[in-house]
């Protein structure tokens, strides 16, 4: 298994509106080793997003920063989506204001 096929998975779940499988893929990357990037996290904070699951969406982001990942628009949007959608709009503002 590799970056693409699991990005593919995750993308996957998250257009079906599986996020909790699509998180599952998303950590089990993590155990096997994996590499994650920009497009396995934007993937994975979209299906939070879908999912309703705005604190899932926003630690994912922050994640970005610890795991030396570089968000993208995609990503960014994505989570000031799942920020607005779950009525957090001092966080949506703030990630606006960085992108």
């Amino acid at each position: 298994r590799s970056t693409i096929t699991y990005s593919a998975a995750v993308s996957a779940c998250a257009k079906g509106g599986q996020w909790v499988h699509a998180l599952q893929l998303f950590r089990e990357m993590a155990h096997g080793r994996v590499q994650r990037n920009t497009i396995t996290y934007s993937a994975a904070v979209s299906a939070c997003e879908k999912g309703h699951q705005w604190v899932k969406a926003l630690q994912l982001f922050l994640e970005m920063a610890d795991s030396r990942v570089e968000w993208d628009n995609i990503t960014c949007s994505a989570a000031v989506s799942a920020c607005a959608n779950g009525d957090q709009w001092a966080h949506a503002l703030q990630l606006f204001r960085e992108m």
